[in-house]
């Protein structure tokens, strides 16, 4: 089945790269406009020699005024908008409770957290003003699992998916779907970093915890960017038009997180 997105108005937070990039050239494939934010400016240089068509802005969904600022010029590029997705996201501290700092609980919240709360305050008006459409929160599997180690993480990606089943049931008359993806162990220079600091946390070699972490998944493998762009490109065209308030897995099948 070919998935359209034929003149949908787009827009994906940390699209600069990784999982965002990926997401902003599935839509772009698929025949919508796409806008990108990015915190990291040499990501969006990179993005836009890849996507000269998508229109950017440099920006911390964390902070309310470069939020004010983004929806301003996606109002201004884009005349309005169909689909969020809401993309932007940190790793956090990898170590126990009593080892992580205050100030690194609070940023990992505010980016993963606050940063889809303010995003889609915003957003909402312009949805309906379009007469509905279509919300996509980043969630992870460590949004249904325990994840050790990792708490200020998962504490975030847990309230997406309550974020996301109220706000679902609130925007439906309006039209709104609202939906989050739980990517798995998703290939990359994040997954490679947080391997690293975990084998460090752990005192073992960063293979071994890949080893760990690839035997907890039923399918005994990773996942690709291109697997989550998929997805969101499926829940915001037609094909998903009767989906909402899902919180969907797309990890191989992963049973425990270590």
């Amino acid at each position: 089945m070919q998935l359209s997105a034929t003149n949908l108005r787009v827009l994906v937070t940390a699209g600069g790269s990784g999982i965002g990039f990926a997401v902003a050239e599935a839509f772009c494939k698929a025949g919508a406009r796409v806008h990108t934010s990015d915190i990291e400016e040499k990501f969006l240089i990179e993005a836009r020699r890849r996507l000269p068509q998508v229109s950017q802005t440099l920006g911390d969904v964390a902070k309310l005024g470069d939020v004010d600022r983004l929806f301003a010029d996606v109002q201004r590029e884009l005349g309005g908008l169909d689909v969020l997705v809401n993309n932007a996201g940190i790793a956090g501290p990898t170590a126990k409770i009593e080892d992580i700092r205050p100030e690194d609980w609070e940023r990992t919240i505010a980016v993963d957290l606050n940063g889809m709360f303010y995003c889609t305050r915003k957003a909402m008006p312009m949805l309906k003003r379009a007469g509905g459409g279509s919300i996509i929160n980043l969630s992870s599997i460590a949004g249904r699992l325990a994840f050790p180690m990792r708490t200020p993480y998962a504490a975030a990606k847990w309230a997406v998916v309550g974020f996301t089943q109220s706000l679902a049931a609130e925007a439906g008359p309006d039209g709104v779907r609202v939906n989050c993806i739980q990517p798995g162990i998703v290939e990359g220079e994040r997954v490679e970093r947080i391997m690293a600091a975990k084998a460090e946390g752990l005192g073992i070699p960063k293979e071994e915890v890949r080893s760990r972490m690839v035997e907890g998944v039923s399918l005994k493998t990773t996942v690709t960017a291109q697997d989550i762009a998929n997805t969101a490109l499926f829940l915001a065209s037609d094909a998903g038009k009767h989906i909402s308030g899902q919180a969907i897995s797309v990890c191989g099948g992963v049973r425990y997180l270590v």
